[in-house]
């Protein structure tokens, strides 16, 4: 068998996925198996593969890769997301780029455009995974904007209105102004910023009297419609029932009173503001206040902003203080450090708005997905358990979700209006059903398709993504396939902590409405990946490294490798590049020692009894790493899992079995040795393979030739067997003695091809089964036990036996003799100059106290060394 002596991953890793794909062994069919199931967290239409995502599919990969060997039938359903804030975005600016604006465009041409760049610039990361050897289902691939997929939302939508579990509202919601879309509470991200507290002065009417309120915003004076203050606060009790005035637009509002103000903060004074202040709107709701909204959906002032009106916000604030200033008004300017909620997508500042939206009532939607993970008797599983007190206090305090969206790009809310006021609309499935719905409501049997108007609100992204478990085997419309009833639950779910609510929550909230059952068994929740300076990986830092291009340096078994060595459940990776050299390294060392085996001959021969024994040993060792690998499987910890194979294969198999079999120069191996030591290395091949599958399959089909049958892809996980316990423990011992007889060697210069001689007293009661391996590796010509010390031997002790090399023979006498006379005299003259430094009374009274104990610890080993040089020459001579 010819094989190269070095391993190129770029020629087997593209050879490799072609002959997977083109024997389908990524896809399945339900059938008389076991199935296991995993559904790929969906990653955005938009996206190109980056550090999370490649730790996070290569995890998958692993899980999947196993399960096949373990002979279950394993489903992996990869898939995007439509990501509407995202995508609209990117569909905007390339529009602009051609000097289109989205405005001028009617719902059905910006969608014409949005699956055209869809079509063109969507699902590369898909074609990207295939470069990591993500073993997908590539027939299943899903998008969540699919006909099917979008059908099973609105059926979804209608189902749950028609529960009176979703209603249209106007409320106080999160603005986007960047998107120009309303958001989720979850979708905000609470940052703590520097700015600054303005202290201004309000006039009181019919009088020369002021009053003064602190503000972080001052733009927003021009909607204020009440002051508030506290009815016990008796430093404002000469306010009570009066009037203020509002600065530069002059307008008159009521001086209210209400507990809600607190008297601590501030000036004890507060402005309310119902349109842009959640907790203000509350306050306006309960005393009846005007409501004034003085933003675009764009967040710059409009006509209430009188002067400056058109301005963005953070404009209009720096203006409204100097002029606020110039009217003698703007008391003083404090810095202050205050919580902003910005856009999880934009990162733009969110602005709150009163809207009319669509919410999904959650209190009691949310108690099954509760009891599920957090009950007693809990049926999901988070990996690691800390994330259960994240999860608890998501769902503990949820709100109502808010699930409609101010965008073209996403399943378009099944809401149809047939008149002017806000509840005439009906909710259905199309428009057909729609019309006699409506029908029936107006009581009006000539009302046409074209007299109603679609709610041009989407949906948000979330309300799909929910369903993805269901949704990928048709789930929702077809509830009683025979897919859903095969896949689901499914079994395992990766991702990322940061969307446990967004995402796996809300998955688990769907599957016990609409399948009575969880979606999945177990949730590993991977860490984020960092690099060495533990920041978050980023294309704005500049930090995160071309995934593709890691790939074609260290191939994508060392990518993989490198990522899994460091990456334990929940816990973030410090990436270095140099753990990816660090995979590859293991690949270079299997390879090599496949390429070793290549180049023996083999015949006919009888075994060694050290070949045997060997084969004995390794086979009880794999097979007590086989459980602890299982066990690391067991709990999610695949780098673990990872680890005891790295060092089965380095230092056991690699640097002990292969030493311990491996023939002498130009002699051939025994069949029986290299029939077992191929049958071990496959074993090895089958656990490594979900971690490295391309190195694992290469050496796998070039071992011998296979039938598509007989892949390691679809190769059977060794079966467990008994453990001897008692051979692992005698070669731990037996290691130590090699080790003594080496470190011998080494020290006294005696060449490995001079056998030696070798005795022992055996104080330990050690049995002989190792001889004959301690005889081979350290060239002994014989294992000799004596009852005494050997007179005139080097020696050396492992626990309590002794060990004793002649030096007769073993080592050039005259050159050891002379080696140790010049080590004696250095060590003489050293402890001269030492002595001499601490006889000097000048010097000790002088150096520190460190110093002088330094001298002396030097004179004690100094002379220890002298008397063990001496007690050597004398046994030499």
């Amino acid at each position: 068998m010819n094989i190269p002596s070095k391993y190129d991953a770029n020629s087997v890793e593209s050879k490799w996925y072609s002959y997977w794909l083109e024997n389908k062994y990524f896809h399945s069919t339900p059938d008389e198996r076991e199935p296991y199931t995993i559904v790929i967290p969906p990653p955005n239409v938009t996206g190109v593969l980056h550090m999370g995502h490649m730790l996070n599919n290569t995890i998958q990969d692993v899980l999947i890769r196993r399960a096949r060997l373990l002979g279950k039938n394993a489903c992996w359903v990869p898939g995007t997301d439509h990501a509407s804030i995202a995508t609209e975005a990117k569909v905007v600016a390339k529009l602009k780029e051609q000097g289109i604006d989205k405005n001028d465009l009617t719902r059905d041409e910006f969608l014409s455009h949005a699956w055209d760049w869809t079509n063109e610039y969507g699902g590369v990361i898909l074609e990207q995974l295939k470069k990591l050897g993500c073993s997908c289902d590539w027939d299943r691939t899903k998008f969540t904007m699919d006909d099917d997929m979008s059908e099973a939302v609105i059926k979804v939508f209608v189902d749950l209105y028609e529960k009176g579990l979703i209603y249209r509202g106007y409320r106080m919601v999160n603005w986007d102004p960047e998107a120009k879309t309303t958001l989720s509470d979850e979708e905000v991200i609470h940052e703590e910023r520097q700015g600054n507290l303005y202290y201004i002065n309000y006039k009181i009417e019919g009088s020369d009297d002021t009053l003064t309120i602190a503000t972080t915003r001052p733009e927003t004076i021009f909607g204020d419609t009440a002051i508030c203050i506290n009815p016990e606060d008796e430093r404002f009790a000469q306010l009570r029932g009066k009037k203020a005035i509002v600065p530069i637009c002059n307008r008159v509002i009521p001086i209210i009173e209400d507990e809600y103000v607190d008297v601590e903060f501030g000036t004890g004074c507060l402005k309310v503001t119902p349109a842009h202040d959640e907790n203000d709107k509350n306050l306006g709701d309960k005393h009846q206040l005007e409501v004034i909204d003085i933003f675009h959906e764009d967040a710059t002032l409009n006509s209430f902003g009188l002067q400056f009106e058109g301005q963005d916000r953070f404009v209009a604030r720096k203006n409204v203080a100097k002029e606020l200033e110039a009217l003698g008004v703007l008391v003083k300017t404090e810095t202050h450090l205050n919580k902003v909620g910005t856009s999880e997508r934009t990162k733009a500042v969110i602005e709150p708005r009163l809207s009319d939206q669509w919410f999904l009532k959650m209190e009691d939607l949310v108690k099954p997905a509760i009891k599920a993970v957090l009950g007693e008797d809990a049926e999901i599983k988070l990996f690691p358990k800390k994330f259960e007190n994240t999860y608890r206090h998501w769902m503990e305090n949820i709100r109502d979700w808010n699930i409609s969206r101010q965008l073209l790009w996403g399943q378009q809310i099944p809401a149809y209006f047939y008149g002017e006021g806000k509840e005439d609309f009906v909710v259905a499935e199309n428009i057909e059903l729609a019309l006699e719905k409506a029908k029936k409501a107006t009581n009006n049997p000539d009302l046409k398709a074209s007299d109603l108007n679609q709610d041009t609100d989407a949906l948000d992204t979330w309300f799909s993504s929910w369903l993805w478990p269901m949704s990928v085997f048709d789930g929702i419309r077809n509830p009683e396939n025979e897919e859903i009833k095969y896949y689901y639950p499914t079994n395992d779910l990766v991702t990322g902590p940061d969307i446990l609510f967004f995402w796996v929550a809300r998955m688990i909230i769907a599957g016990y409405e609409y399948k009575d059952q969880k979606p999945f068994n177990n949730v590993y929740l991977t860490g984020l990946v960092r690099d060495k300076q533990r920041r978050k990986m980023s294309k704005s830092l500049g930090n995160s490294p071309d995934a593709l291009k890691l790939i074609e340096d260290y191939g994508a078994d060392g990518v993989r490798v490198g990522l899994l060595l460091s990456s334990a459940a929940g816990n973030d990776l410090m990436f270095d590049e140099a753990l990816c050299q660090q995979g590859k390294g293991l690949g270079n060392k299997i390879w090599s020692a496949f390429y070793l085996t290549n180049l023996w001959e083999v015949a006919d021969i009888q075994q060694p009894q050290s070949s045997k024994i060997a084969i004995e040993w390794f086979e009880a060792k794999f097979q007590k790493a086989l459980v602890e690998i299982e066990d690391h499987f067991s709990k999610y910890r695949l780098s673990d899992a990872l680890m005891a194979i790295y060092k089965l294969i380095y230092d056991d198999f690699a640097s002990w079995l292969l030493e311990i079999v491996k023939p002498a120069y130009q002699q051939p191996i025994d069949v029986k040795t290299y029939n077992s030591v191929i049958a071990n290395f496959e074993d090895i091949l089958k656990i490594l393979h979900p971690f490295m599958p391309f190195i694992t399959e290469e050496i796998w089909q070039t071992i011998a030739e296979r039938t598509p049958e007989e892949a390691l892809i679809v190769a059977t996980w060794p079966k467990a067997k008994p453990i001897n316990e008692t051979i692992i423990s005698q070669f731990e011992f037996t290691q130590e003695v090699v080790s003594g007889i080496r470190t011998i060697r080494k020290e006294k210069n005696i060449a490995f091809k001079d056998a030696i001689g070798f005795s022992v007293i055996n104080n330990e009661n050690t049995e002989a089964t190792f001889d004959a391996v301690i005889q081979k590796l350290g060239n002994l010509e014989s294992v000799d036990y004596v009852s005494e010390a050997v007179e005139g031997a080097l020696t050396f002790r492992v626990k309590s036996n002794e060990y004793f090399i002649p030096m007769v023979g073993a080592i050039d006498v005259e050159a050891e003799i002379k080696k140790l006379t010049e080590e004696l005299n250095y060590t003489e003259g050293f402890l001269k100059s030492v002595q001499k430094k601490l006889s000097n009374e000048r010097f000790v009274a002088g150096a520190p106290e460190q110093v002088i104990a330094n001298e002396r610890k030097k004179e004690a080993d100094a002379l220890a060394k002298i008397e063990t040089l001496k007690t050597s020459l004398a046994s030499l001579k």
